[in-house]
């Protein structure tokens, strides 16, 4: 077999032919695609990497907000925490003041019942006192114990003060009724002028006595000066008693 040199020639013209052809026909184009292909992809790297790194932005931003709105978050807590509790230390301290007010109500209360009851108490051992006293100072009256009361009202008569003593004389200067003497038994003579004269060295002038009988007095006298009454008998010695006030032989305006 020979070798065919024109054959050869032509098949590699036909080459040469088919790659020029190829070149113009379809490596440019394809090489055109693939280049634009390649922009595409570049550009939408490009646009992905743009939104990766507004995403990134995006994400850092939501994260600084979120930690700013954690820290506001910590801070309205905290106030509100602050908060709380100081309206329920206010709650607590009103509370403790109302429960002592509360207390202290009860306690005047339970103090003024106590007081009711103790002075119910008194009263009634007073009552029960002085009607035992009555009973017994009753059983015990008789003239002679009137005679010594007569004694003592003459006693009281020269120890009241000075100053007490110009007070009832100055009373009874103003009219000219008689000193009316009051005894729970009939006195006699001597009983009667040792009254007058105790009663006109007292007031310091001289008087007339009206003389009467009380049953009422039990046993005893009572002078009466003007608006002032000197006692010293049983029954004026029981009303100061139930009554609490000083005991009868002082004087006091009627």
């Amino acid at each position: 077999m020979e070798l065919d040199w024109t054959t050869f020639a032509l098949e590699i013209l036909n080459f040469l032919v088919l790659v020029w052809v190829l070149k113009r026909l379809l490596y440019k184009p394809v090489l055109k695609v693939i280049a634009d292909r390649k922009a595409e992809i570049q550009n939408r790297l490009s646009e992905a990497e743009t939104l990766r790194n507004d995403a990134q932005a995006l994400r850092e931003q939501y994260e600084n907000r979120q930690a700013e709105w954690n820290r506001e978050k910590d801070t309205v807590r905290n106030r509100m925490l602050e908060e709380v509790n100081a309206e329920r230390g206010r709650r607590l301290t009103a509370l403790q003041a109302s429960l002592e007010e509360e207390r202290e109500k009860a306690r005047a209360v339970n103090e003024r019942r106590l007081a009711d009851l103790t002075r119910q108490a008194e009263h009634a051992a007073i009552a029960q006192g002085g009607q035992f006293t009555a009973r017994l100072l009753a059983r015990l009256a008789s003239v002679d114990l009137e005679a010594r009361l007569v004694e003592i009202l003459l006693e009281d008569l020269s120890r009241i003060p000075d100053e007490r003593r110009q007070t009832i004389r100055a009373a009874c200067e103003t009219g000219e009724a008689a000193v009316l003497v009051t005894s729970a038994h009939e006195l006699n003579q001597l009983q009667r002028r040792s009254l007058q004269e105790a009663v006109e060295s007292f007031l310091g002038r001289s008087v007339s006595c009206e003389w009467r009988e009380e049953k009422g007095l039990l046993a005893g006298i009572r002078l009466s000066l003007g608006p002032w009454v000197l006692g010293a008998n049983l029954e004026d010695e029981l009303k100061a008693f139930a009554e609490t006030t000083p005991s009868a032989g002082t004087a006091h305006a009627s």
